[in-house]
Formats: structure tokens, C-alpha cells, sequence
């Protein structure tokens, strides 16, 4: 039940940032070329907007996946495994993204 709550609430939350990330990045008013994109990826609150837009895509869609797998009949017996490999996966994507997103310094 849990899981089906949180699902949903991420849902509501990837409409959010789907909508800002679409007129920030893919529709701003001005012309955007690299150097916007690192004086926007300079603002620490940017950053903080765009690892927390990489965690909720994240959570969503392991979560998603491991809903519909679960589903399936003969998988119920291996819920924990495949939890535990979610887990590790969402982390290591996790941790690769914001290391991405930390590179970005300004004056670089």
C-alpha cells in the first residue's frame, strides 16, 4: 500500500518538474546555448531543483518496475532480491547523476 501511495505522490511531483525542466531547458524565452546552461547550473538552487527531479525519476521508475514484476505470477518468492537489487541500482544511479550534476562549478 505503501508503495502504491508514494507511486502516485512521485507521479504528482514528475508533473511538476517535467513542466519546469520543459520551460527552463527546452523552451526558455531566450536563446540557450552551453554557457546558459552553466550559469543556470551555478545557482546551488537549480542544482537542488535538478537532483531533486533525478531522485524522483529514479524512485518512480524502479518503483514502477518493480510493481510490474512483482505482478507476475512465480516472481513472488524472489520480492525481497528484487527489492534489494532496485535498491542498490537506484543509489548507484543516484550517486552518478548528482556527481554529474556537482561537476558543474562556477568559472569552469
Amino acid at each position: 500500500m505503501r508503495g502504491w501511495i508514494l507511486q502516485r505522490i512521485s507521479a504528482v511531483l514528475l508533473l511538476f518538474f517535467l513542466t519546469l525542466h520543459m520551460i527552463v531547458v527546452h523552451y526558455p524565452p531566450y536563446h540557450i546555448d552551453f554557457s546558459r546552461v552553466l550559469e543556470r547550473l551555478a545557482n546551488p538552487v537549480w542544482k537542488a531543483i535538478d537532483i531533486a527531479f533525478l531522485a524522483v525519476v529514479i524512485f518512480h521508475a524502479l518503483n514502477g518496475t518493480y510493481t510490474v514484476i512483482t505482478d507476475m505470477s512465480g516472481v513472488q518468492r524472489y520480492r525481497r532480491v528484487l527489492a534489494w537489487v532496485g535498491l542498490i541500482v537506484g543509489l548507484a544511479f543516484f550517486v552518478y547523476g548528482t556527481q554529474t550534476i556537482l561537476a558543474f562549478r562556477p568559472g569552469a
